[in-house]
């Protein structure tokens, strides 16, 4: 058994917008995992997948319009699809990095889908953003099948595109295989992209047109496993609230009941940075001894330490 167990939820910018730079990008994370290996923790990863599901979209959007015995792939799918082949170098990166530690331990991808609620607000309030530009034609057909756009600045021209929900996770289906994985001392990959969100409808799970955020979902994820810390990687070295403004202030230290403070008084990135710190207090408070860290990507193994990063607890 580990001595601690760690989830470990990678932004955006572990994977790059290309297939090449995803390929060259993936090698900063596998030294990141393969340090906290090497630290003797229980290891779960969960990941952005944003922008690759627009990219699987777009593409398979075009080409049901260039053969018409083919329909538009559901986001369902499409989120289906970016677990996989992001899975896929991730575990590639990692095993590699491992080998030429010495370290012999199996790297395994769980399709994994996550329960939302069909009456989530998100639903009739959708935030997220998705796929390739259209034109006011294509718009409105869209919104005849009953989907959502929104009108967009594309280099001064006037485009749309279309704009989906983004509920909150209920519960993760695959969530014993991801405790027997991880009990078998193996690397777990999960729940990436927030999961593919489903609707649960007697025995048949049905995929919802939506998006969970992946904060969520990661300490959802490291929740259900019970694990000691959450380790969010991303682009910045610390949390910041009121970024740019005469009361910026940055944290090295902070306790849980002090930042839902300042998460109530909306000082936070609604985008990027709002999600992490409500994550990370909801993970923190809902367990006796936990933090979450908050880190640049390649500092993880000092931010661990304390000697960066923002940490909560």
């Amino acid at each position: 058994m580990a001595d601690k167990i760690i989830v470990v939820a990678l932004g955006r910018n572990a994977f790059g917008e290309t297939f090449p730079e995803q390929k060259a990008n993936v090698k900063k994370a596998a030294i990141a995992i393969a340090d906290l290996a090497q630290m003797k923790y229980g290891i779960v990863i969960t990941h952005s997948n944003g922008p690759q599901v627009g990219m699987i979209q777009t593409a398979m959007t075009e080409f049901a319009r260039l053969d018409d015995r083919y329909t538009v792939a559901p986001m369902s799918l499409c989120g289906a699809m970016s677990q996989g082949y992001i899975g896929y170098d991730l575990q590639n990166a990692i095993r590699t990095e491992l080998l030429n530690r010495g370290i012999y331990k199996t790297v395994s991808t769980i399709i994994t889908q996550v329960k939302v609620d069909p009456f989530d607000e998100a639903f009739n309030n959708p935030t997220k953003v998705i796929g390739r530009y259209m034109t006011k034609e294509e718009a409105e057909a869209e919104e005849k099948k009953g989907n959502y756009v929104v009108k967009v600045d594309d280099n001064g021209s006037e485009k749309y595109r279309r704009i989906i929900a983004a509920p909150k996770p209920q519960g993760i289906y695959e969530i014993d295989a991801v405790r027997t994985l991880l009990d078998a001392g193996q690397i777990v990959i999960a729940a990436g992209g927030g999961g593919i969100p489903v609707l649960e409808q007697r025995t048949v799970l049905k995929g919802a047109s939506a998006i969970i955020e992946k904060d969520y979902v990661a300490a959802r994820l490291a929740d259900e496993v019970n694990a000691d810390e959450l380790l969010f990687l991303t682009t910045g070295d610390k949390l910041v609230i009121n970024e740019g403004k005469p009361n910026e202030k940055t944290f090295d230290n902070v306790k849980a009941t002090e930042l839902k403070q300042y998460i109530n008084a909306e000082n936070l990135g609604a985008i990027t940075t709002l999600p992490k710190a409500n994550a990370a207090v909801e993970f923190v408070l809902a367990g006796k001894g936990r933090r979450a860290i908050i880190a640049n990507l390649e500092s993880a193994k000092d931010a661990i330490a304390g000697r960066c990063g923002t940490t909560i607890s």
